[in-house]
C-alpha cells in the first residue's frame, strides 16, 4: 500500500523542492496538511491537488 500521509520532507522530495518551501506552502495555505499531535503531514491527495492547481494556473496564463 502506498503511503497516505507524508512528512514535509517526503513531500518535498516528491515535489522536487526544498523542505522549507513545503513549510512555506503549508503556512500560506497553498498546500493542505494535517496535524497529528505535534507532527505535520501532507496527504498524497493534497500533493496531487496542488500540482493540478499549478498546471491549471499555467494553462490559464498561457491562454490569456
Amino acid at each position: 500500500m502506498d503511503k497516505l500521509l507524508l512528512t514535509p520532507e517526503e513531500a518535498a522530495t516528491v515535489l522536487s523542492i526544498g523542505r522549507s518551501k513545503v513549510y512555506e506552502l503549508i503556512g500560506d495555505g497553498r498546500l493542505a496538511s494535517v496535524r497529528i499531535d505535534t507532527s505535520r503531514r501532507v496527504s498524497a491527495r493534497a500533493l496531487a491537488e496542488f500540482v493540478n492547481r499549478l498546471q491549471e494556473q499555467h494553462e490559464a496564463s498561457r491562454a490569456g
